[in-house]
């Protein structure tokens, strides 16, 4: 058998939750047909469960992913002159000024943790890492995609040595504020998305409506939904409600691989018969690329 079919047996997914229980690698070791080094392969389950989570978050799987080890430097291009037309024989066309910043992603543990039960850790080796995996993974997924939406909808309308910008439109939902929006995106945000509350698409469907259904408010774009940001009746004036963008101009960099790590703990609240489950994933994160995006913010209320 291959590692691959190894991994994938009922025999060493009953050695890998024996595994989280006591932190004794040996028996899966033992199973593998090849030596490993670090820490030892997780099951093909496992790695499924984490994939999909992945693969089923809208905005984390439209990010760009690497996998660089510790803090990672990203340049962007700050200022720049454009290409010239050059006729033979005339006088040579200027040099390039180029400007380029640079981000700093550092990263951080992304954490969740659960307690079970005596009887859920008694459950046998695929639904018990079936149990955990999923909760955890599902949580610190939606915990970074929120952690992403931040950094964009905290961009500056103007770049710096170290930070990117984006564009911003105030303007309450309407049946043209994602034109107005997708107007101030710059040439290379080829794949724009529209993220928003889903209370707040409410507001658009009504726009729509109150239009008889004439124009699409959102431009025939895809819409991904978020509670990162606020809906648009309970949000603040100048607050963040919607983004349109490309979301290739933000980043996740995972030093450690993009897998979970658990940790197991059932002695501190062994007297109540409980286990603490612990999820991490250590991740950086941030955007990397300038006038990918456009901010549309709440208008202050008319005064009477």
């Amino acid at each position: 058998m291959t590692n691959e079919e190894v991994r994938n047996s009922t025999e060493y997914i009953d050695a890998y939750a024996r595994y989280i229980k006591s932190e004794d690698d040996k028996e899966c070791r033992a199973l593998l047909t090849e030596n490993v080094s670090g820490d030892v392969p997780v099951p093909v389950l496992v790695e499924s469960i984490v994939r999909t989570a992945w693969e089923n978050d809208a905005i984390l799987s439209r990010v760009r992913k690497t996998y660089f080890r510790g803090n990672l430097k990203v340049a962007f291009e700050l200022t720049a002159d454009p290409a010239y037309a050059h006729t033979e024989g005339t006088t040579a066309v200027t040099e390039e000024s180029l400007t380029l910043g640079i981000v700093t992603m550092i990263p951080k543990n992304i954490k969740k943790w659960i307690r079970i039960s005596d009887e859920a850790v008694a459950m046998g080796g695929e639904t018990f890492l079936r149990y955990i995996y999923d909760e955890l993974t599902y949580q610190i997924v939606k915990k970074l995609a929120a952690a992403v939406v931040g950094d964009i909808a905290a961009l500056s309308e103007s770049a710096g040595d170290t930070y990117v910008c984006g564009q911003k439109v105030t303007e309450a939902p309407g049946l043209t504020t994602f034109d107005h929006a997708f107007a101030k995106l710059s040439d290379e945000a080829r794949n724009p998305v529209i993220i928003m509350n889903k209370l707040t698409y409410a507001n658009f469907k009504d726009a729509y409506a109150a239009g008889n259904f004439a124009v699409d408010p959102f431009i025939s774009l895809p819409v991904l939904f978020t509670s990162a940001l606020p809906a648009y009746n309970a949000a603040n004036d100048s607050a963040v409600y919607a983004i349109i963008g490309d979301l290739s101009g933000a980043q996740v960099n995972y030093p450690e691989g993009d897998g979970v790590v658990i940790k197991y703990d059932d002695l501190s609240e062994a007297e109540a018969d409980l286990v603490k489950v612990v999820g991490r994933q250590y991740a950086a994160h941030g955007v990397t690329a300038c006038n990918r995006f456009t901010l549309i913010a709440k208008p202050a209320a008319a005064t009477t």
